[in-house]
């Protein structure tokens, strides 16, 4: 479980990506600290540890993690975000994030405002009925808080902080995220399917 607050950007030093899958080695300035077996969320993806030297660490990625999520098309050199699991009574600045991602998201328009940079978001159909104003999405692992909702295409504001502190401050517009929406909603969601559609299917009573 992760809170969407990035704690260091890693750059990719290696890529070993085919068909049934593939392995990632990136540079962080944690590295040293990690061990086998931990999770860390790379661009909000959440993957596992399976080697380390003092400046990079590897990890593996899956068929289903390339199809869902952006990884499949990094390149050697390009920047990431990255955040260590939550650790039970850590402040949760953000928000619940798993790291499994959702889906993919393009980026559709940007423009200042005051300090913040808006950037406009489009999101599968499929992801959009999760998504509402003053919510919570993470973008790459970073938790922000949705502005406004117009069918699949969403905003968030960006802080000159965040700007600085993640990758997001560099994306252009047609630059895709990786998407993750609330994993509460999604839960809800799940839960009360079978009454909407036990009351669909029932027939009013006459006394």
């Amino acid at each position: 479980m992760f809170t969407g607050i990035i704690e260091a950007i890693g750059t990719v030093e290696g890529i070993e990506i085919g068909r049934g899958g593939g392995a990632l080695a990136i540079a962080a300035p944690f590295a040293r600290a990690l061990v086998r077996g931990e999770s860390v969320a790379v661009s909000g993806v959440c993957l596992t540890v399976v080697k380390r030297s003092a400046k990079t660490f590897r990890v593996e990625v899956s068929p289903e993690t390339l199809r869902r999520t952006t990884l499949g098309r990094l390149v050697r050199g390009q920047t990431v975000n990255l955040e260590r699991a939550a650790r039970l009574g850590d402040r949760l600045g953000g928000h619940l994030v798993t790291g499994h991602v959702d889906g993919v998201g393009k980026l559709a328009a940007s423009r200042g405002e005051g300090n913040a940079l808006v950037l406009d978001v489009d999101v599968p159909l499929s992801l959009g009925r999760y998504l509402i104003p003053k919510g919570s999405v993470a973008l790459d692992g970073i938790s922000l808080t949705v502005n406004s909702v117009r069918g699949r295409r969403f905003s968030v504001a960006i802080i000159p902080h965040t700007a600085e502190a993640t990758t997001i401050g560099g994306k252009k517009d047609g630059d895709q995220f990786n998407v993750e929406v609330d994993l509460i909603g999604k839960y809800i969601e799940q839960l009360v399917r079978p009454h909407r559609k036990a009351g669909r299917g029932s027939k009013k009573i006459e006394n």
